[in-house]
């Protein structure tokens, strides 16, 4: 995963659950990664780079051996009780890491490096948040409420199953059955007749939103083209949290205007000039022109 916040790839509570958190570098790293395969502790190893270490390979291979009806892992010099509640999880910060085959038949590789449309959707939703927050924060009620009736219609159709395949004898001299059907057809129609209102207002809500999208746009081409320096530089990396908040004082800050357009344009051309500053502190002398081609 690439300059990932570590939690992201961990299963709920593994936090709750003693997580050890190590770099490979850490002087007792293997004697604390012993101890997590034999107590069943959540282990996550931070940082690595291409090749991993020769160490992790009999668990990688999950080399695990039964002798005397308990099982046991040999790392490095030590033989260790092999615990069924130990996970292991690896996290590299390189930006675009090529593993060979035999590591990736090993592992389950997980990308969390953000996608251009999904860069742009989270962008969209920061500037409408900001520009229409009555408008955002509707659309956030919609997304929940819509949720919650494709729940209960779920729930409604697992509950006439259970009816229908409980019921014996002729179902219309069920009176129970009956009532439950009945009921369930009533909650249906009302659930359906507030989803399709919903749906309504979310059109509704999506068009005034899209009006934004150019700036949206304009964003993560900006983001991607910062994350491209890296290849002249790898010194040159810049985070989208940094990225965000500029992006937050450039919405704050840029020229008002009743005029969508005139507001758009004011926004885009001072978040490019904000961008293009913060930036040119950070590179070298030699870069800068390449950069203003950017």
């Amino acid at each position: 995963s690439s300059g990932i916040n570590a939690e992201w790839p961990l299963r709920p509570g593994e936090k709750q659950n003693k997580l050890v958190v190590m770099k490979l570098t850490n002087a007792n790293f293997v004697r604390s990664l012993e101890n997590a395969v034999q107590f069943g502790t959540p282990f996550l190893l931070e940082n690595v780079h291409e090749e991993l270490d020769p160490v992790l390979e009999p668990l990688l291979l999950k080399q695990v051996y039964k002798q005397g009806g308990v099982e046991y892992l040999r790392i490095g010099d030590a033989t260790v009780e092999y615990s069924h509640e130990f996970r292991f999880y690896i996290t590299t910060r390189l930006r675009n890491p090529h593993y060979l085959p035999e590591v990736s038949v090993k592992v389950t590789l997980l990308n969390f490096m953000i996608t251009p449309q999904g860069l742009e959707d989270q962008m969209l939703g920061i500037v409408v948040a900001k520009e229409k927050p009555e408008l955002e924060e509707k659309k956030q009620m919609l997304i929940v409420e819509s949720s919650k009736n494709k729940k209960q219609l779920k729930e409604i159709e697992d509950k006439i199953l259970e009816v229908l395949s409980s019921s014996e004898g002729n179902i219309l001299e069920d009176e129970r059955a009956v009532e439950v059907l009945s009921s369930s057809k009533i909650l249906s129609e009302e659930i359906t007749a507030k989803q399709l209102i919903a749906s309504e207002t979310e059109k509704e809500i999506d068009t005034t939103r899209s009006g934004y999208k150019p700036v949206a746009e304009h964003s993560a081409i900006l983001f991607f083209c910062l994350s491209d320096l890296a290849n002249i530089e790898p010194m040159y990396q810049y985070s989208l949290t940094w990225f965000i908040n500029l992006f937050i004082t450039s919405i704050e800050q840029s020229g008002k205007s009743d005029d969508l357009q005139t507001r758009l344009a004011n926004l885009n051309d001072h978040f490019l000039k904000n961008i293009y500053r913060n930036v040119c502190r950070s590179l070298f002398e030699k870069d800068k022109l390449l950069f203003s081609v950017l």
